[in-house]
């Protein structure tokens, strides 16, 4: 290599040292300011907020940067968590920040049903091309994941003239009171408070668990409406393309064609809820677009706005104008700056190739998945599945009875926690963990979380045999 061609490394080199030497000094400056520790945290935690409000981790952020978060007392974690699903574009994007910081300049909040803005047009559009499909499409901004299901099931049963909705098990659409009745899991969302809305159904979800077939999972859709749901009272069918909190179990492309047909058929509505799976987590737009079915509406939130609070219900425009003005709304749905972020965030994606980086990330951790299962814990990895890079292994006591082991994913977690990796898991079991590290890590930072989660692993499966 000429000495002209090491020139422009030696540069990078140098920028990346200077930049990770002012991250250290952030931190330090941070951790020095606050002054408290996690164990204080706690104490005051517990004396001021419901212990409804669980956390994963029994420790307090004082700093982030892309994929890695330091605590009040200056520990550093790998994030292999991304605030679940929110933050594809990592911790503080400069580009969202900037985004966000020329917006404050401006106003911060008029409330769009008052004095409407720019932002939240603009990034309807851009929403608007980017959904799958060729028909007209309009967008509707809000606040929540579930406050965009909320409104989906509005319009759908305006434009339908139909109340009727149809959920599977294992889905999850929120915690609201409505969005729980479409909830397909018990604890800890929707024990001991119902009842719940009525003319929501439940339909079987594909597992090769309970050797239920996409052909099972169809009868049983079919039954229901000989059964219980009347199909012609039935507004809507809403799925997510990949199980979030339900353990990112990716929903048979056979299967979601047949839902379109039946959708069809029945004159019902196909919402597909991207929520978690959205905006590049599973290598393209919205997972859906996987299985070439074009849905009716979409609900989005999470990575959408980079870390800031923001969702929607993107959809064919006939439908989107089903409910009348002022039907629509609330004080905080999309709000400038959260819709200025969003749109940095969609930027960020498109102009650093993330869509093709999820993909490849999700290659990656399937293979060394594979391989840590192997070495580090033979017949305990009993499944590695996902799309791009929204991707879980599910953990089991055994190979043979294939028995889902919640105990030793707890012991994972915990064990990498110690040594600084961030994990969460899900399923209906418990047993699976899920990978949300932001799309912009680096492969340096990606293996030495996948360093730490094998040795977690084997932490855990050491600790088995005392």
């Amino acid at each position: 290599m000429s000495s002209t061609a090491k020139k422009p490394r030696r540069k990078a080199v140098a920028k990346k040292k200077t930049q990770m030497e002012a991250v250290k000094n952030i931190v330090s400056q941070a951790v020095a300011a606050a002054d408290i520790t996690n164990a204080q945290m706690v104490d005051r935690r517990e004396a001021a907020v419901p212990r409804g409000v669980a956390s994963a981790a029994p420790i307090y952020a004082k700093y982030a940067e892309n994929a890695e978060l330091w605590d009040v007392e200056g520990n550093r974690y790998i994030d292999f968590v991304g605030g679940i699903g929110v933050l594809n574009t990592g911790h503080r994007h400069p580009k969202v920040i900037a985004a966000a910081k020329a917006q404050e300049d401006q106003y911060t909040h008029t409330s769009f049903q008052v004095v409407p803005y720019g932002p939240y047009i603009e990034l309807a559009e851009k929403l608007n091309a980017l959904a799958p499909g060729d028909a007209p499409k309009k967008t509707l901004l809000v606040t929540t994941g579930a406050e965009a299901v909320e409104n989906a099931v509005k319009i759908a049963r305006a434009a339908t003239g139909r109340s009727g909705v149809i959920a599977f098990t294992g889905g999850y659409h929120g915690r609201t009171l409505l969005t729980l009745g479409m909830t397909g899991k018990v604890s800890p969302y929707k024990k001991d408070i119902g009842p719940f809305p009525s003319d929501i159904y439940r339909a079987p979800f594909p597992s090769v668990r309970d050797g239920i077939t996409v052909d099972d999972a169809i009868i049983g859709l079919k039954n229901l409406f000989l059964t219980d749901a009347q199909p012609e009272r039935v507004a809507a069918i809403i799925i997510e393309p990949v199980l979030g909190e339900g353990g990112y179990t990716p929903v048979p492309f056979e299967m979601m064609q047949q839902l379109r047909e039946i959708c069809d058929q029945h004159g019902i509505l196909l919402i597909a809820d991207e929520v978690q799976a959205g905006f590049g987590r599973t290598g393209t737009w919205f997972a859906i677009e996987h299985s070439g079915v074009v849905p009716d509406l979409i609900t989005v939130a999470k990575s959408m706005a980079g870390g800031y609070p923001l969702a929607g219900v993107i959809g064919r425009a006939d439908i989107m104008d089903a409910m009348i003005p002022g039907g629509l709304g609330g004080t905080y749905g999309g709000n400038p700056v959260a819709c200025a972020a969003a749109l940095a965030a969609i930027n960020a994606i498109e102009e650093e190739g993330l869509l093709a980086r999820s993909t490849a990330m999700g290659e990656t951790f399937k293979a060394r998945f594979a391989e840590i299962g192997e070495r580090a814990a033979p017949f305990r990895f009993w499944d590695i599945r996902g799309l791009g890079a929204m991707v879980a292994v599910e953990f089991v006591t055994d190979f043979d009875s294939a028995k889902p082991d919640a105990d030793f994913t707890k012991r994972v977690i915990a064990h990498a926690l110690k040594r600084g990796l961030l994990l969460l898991s899900c399923g209906l079991h418990g047993n699976a963990l899920r990978v949300m590290v932001p799309l912009t890590a680096s492969d340096a930072i990606v293996e030495e979380g996948l360093a730490i989660f094998e040795a977690a692993v084997v932490a855990a499966i050491a600790e088995e045999a005392h």
